[in-house]
């Protein structure tokens, strides 16, 4: 067994003041995450955990891709019969979590989510390389398979149905909006006193907090 008693790190890269902040969280999302995306130290900006809650009641966390953010929300795809689908589709609230190390941020956002419009979904799909459009037509996301061979096999299988045609978007496969209600940075300060500024909605306006660390 090891103890990481003493592993630690110091934070103090930067700080997080009211007299700075956006008034709206989505722009201050916009500006961290800029500052994610230009920085060396950050492979995939736009990877986030999301977080949901299955019928067992125990949280399930997974590492999505976030593929775009307006002020209405943030915007993912995925299978809609995989588990976090299902998961979803029974329980519309979810947690996504963004963590830049290098950076020492980190947000957190509680949501409600939905679907977005199919057409939107399609335009996303057929933007997709087509072997990530074949991809997606083959797996059963969260399904139990026989072995690897089966997804290889069907994959070569829609790869010849499909050499010279378009790949139709799967009825099961498209994007949700995840809508923030509650939305948390978090710079990391020295001496573990870490700024935590929170947004909540209150009708239409956002109430801005200092949390303790």
């Amino acid at each position: 067994m090891e103890n990481l008693h003493d592993k630690r790190k110091v934070y103090e890269k930067s700080q997080l003041i009211e007299s700075e902040i956006k008034q709206n969280p989505i722009e201050q999302f916009r500006d961290w995450f800029l500052d994610a995306s230009a920085s060396p130290a950050v492979s995939e900006a736009n990877a986030m955990a999301v977080s949901t809650v299955e019928e067992d009641g125990c949280p399930r966390t997974r590492m999505v891709l976030l593929k775009e953010y307006t002020y209405e929300g943030f915007i993912f795809y995925t299978n809609y019969s995989s588990r976090k689908g299902k998961a979803i589709e029974n329980n519309h609230k979810a947690c996504l979590s963004f963590f830049w190390p290098n950076l020492e941020r980190q947000i957190i956002i509680k949501a409600d989510l939905e679907k977005i419009a199919e057409n939107l979904s399609d335009g996303y799909f057929h933007s997709r390389p087509k072997g990530s459009q074949l991809g997606a037509a083959v797996s059963p996301q969260s399904q139990v398979i026989p072995n690897k061979e089966f997804l290889e096999e069907k994959l070569k299988e829609l790869e010849e149905q499909y050499q010279n045609s378009e790949v139709p978007r799967p009825a099961n496969w498209g994007g949700y909006i995840a809508k923030p209600y509650e939305i948390e940075f978090w710079q990391g300060r020295p001496n573990r006193l870490h700024d935590r500024i929170i947004y909540q909605l209150e009708d239409l306006d956002w109430k801005i907090s200092r949390l303790a660390p």
